[in-house]
């Protein structure tokens, strides 16, 4: 058992908890956290086009070879920062992660073969992991218990919603100038924006995390307290406990589902005749709808529950991506992508939001980390999956197999999660 211990200070006194006590920090790393989708944004119209018209990759397995060292990476460097950020720090991760995302923009435009914008990608991988990741610690660690849904969804909604921004304004500048270099100058100024306020502004928020530790109410399940080795904390979060475990898998197939809009959507669009500003729209009506509603969504978590957010969530993406497979029209594709948008909203913070609510404050960014590695595997899985299906079977086969595997996916979160919030 954890012995409560007294709550770190300030000279100011006791460290607050709570979005508004914490509202000036908060918002700069919402700010932050908005830079950090914003450098994938960069790709999400122009590097499937590129493979294509570029470089000329006739196979979808080895065109999609990016997202497959994206999400490998991606998800190994979750794990490490969450265990970095308890024994480092939250901050120095964060700057770490920029100072990586320098050169992802300049590997792109200058690369003069496909090797070189998948080790681009090996690094945005890393970028990704590390600031991310410690943006949703840092966030969670400020707000305390109360508001976490509402976090993890102004968190989320910055991030997604910078990622659908940049998508749409990458489409239109290669549409107008090409693929490159132009549209990922963004990705330049993101990258030295996010580096400079994270190091110049940005505060460290590790003792928060302490102070809520010190007052955290001795846990129900024995198990879950404060003491977990990282092994522990692991096989907790990846199979023993009902609610971490389900949440871990549900978030694996939703990144799942995303490498294949972020890889095969741009294709089944181009093979069907679509302009390069038409599949840069609908690239980033998805991510839109899916970062303002993650506001919403998040707020109603804290209010209503976890568990049937996510389950509903999960199937109304399955929906979403079976209508992109049934139909070959630019409004009924335009639908899909909003519903897919708020299918993911639904889950996306809620699912962070269960592993804030079960996780102690001690190893909470442990199991943030562990979590992410699973979900952020999606990618690569997703990829490797969707190309394989669409080599062997065409676009169209690896599309329905990713919507009954959603399907599946909230089944599971229905049968076995149990709900996490405290109120509820």
């Amino acid at each position: 058992m954890t012995v409560p211990t007294a709550a770190p200070t300030t000279p100011n006194g006791p460290l607050r908890l709570g979005l508004r006590a914490n509202l000036a920090q908060f918002s700069l790393l919402v700010a932050v956290n908005a830079l950090v989708g914003g450098m994938l944004g960069q790709e999400r119209t122009v590097l499937p086009l590129l493979a294509d018209r570029t470089f000329h990759l006739s196979a979808y397995t080895a065109a999609l070879t990016y997202i497959v060292a994206f999400g490998a990476t991606k998800a190994a460097t979750n794990f490490f920062a969450g265990a970095w950020s308890d024994r480092y720090g939250r901050k120095p991760v964060l700057v770490a992660g920029w100072l990586i995302a320098l050169p992802v923009p300049l590997l792109l435009i200058w690369a003069p073969s496909w090797g070189w914008v998948v080790f681009a990608n090996v690094l945005l991988g890393v970028n990704q992991g590390l600031t991310w990741s410690t943006t949703v610690i840092m966030k969670i660690d400020l707000v305390g218990p109360a508001r976490r849904g509402l976090a993890m969804g102004l968190n989320e909604a910055a991030g997604y919603g910078a990622l659908a921004a940049t998508a749409m304004a990458t489409g239109a500048i290669a549409a107008h100038w090409g693929l490159r270099p132009q549209p990922f100058f963004l990705g330049i100024a993101y990258a030295a924006l996010g580096l400079g306020l994270s190091v110049l502004a940005v505060k460290e928020t590790r003792e928060h995390a302490r102070a809520e530790a010190a007052r955290h109410p001795v846990p129900k399940n024995p198990g879950h307290h404060g003491d977990l080795t990282t092994g522990q904390i692991a096989r907790l979060t990846s199979l023993t406990d009902k609610a971490l475990s389900s949440a871990s898998w549900a978030g694996m197939v939703n990144n799942l589902n995303d490498a294949l809009a972020w890889g095969i959507f741009p294709l089944l669009y181009a093979a069907h005749g679509l302009s390069i500003a038409r599949i840069g729209l609908l690239a980033a009506l998805y991510p839109a709808v899916w970062g303002l509603g993650q506001i919403l969504t998040g707020w109603w978590s804290d209010r209503i529950g976890r568990k049937h957010l996510i389950t509903g969530g999960m199937l109304l993406q399955a929906a979403a991506i079976g209508l992109v497979a049934a139909t070959t029209t630019f409004p009924v594709w335009a639908t899909a992508q909003v519903l897919l948008g708020a299918g993911t909203a639904m889950v996306y913070p809620t699912l962070l939001a269960v592993i804030g609510d079960v996780a102690h404050p001690a190893w909470r960014a442990r199991a943030v980390g562990v979590y992410r590695l699973w979900r952020d595997g999606g990618f690569a899985v997703g990829a490797v999956l969707a190309g394989v299906l669409a080599d062997a079977y065409g676009l169209t086969a690896a599309v329905w197999a990713v919507a009954a595997l959603t399907a599946a996916s909230g089944i599971l979160v229905a049968a076995r999660m149990y709900e996490t919030h405290p109120r509820t």
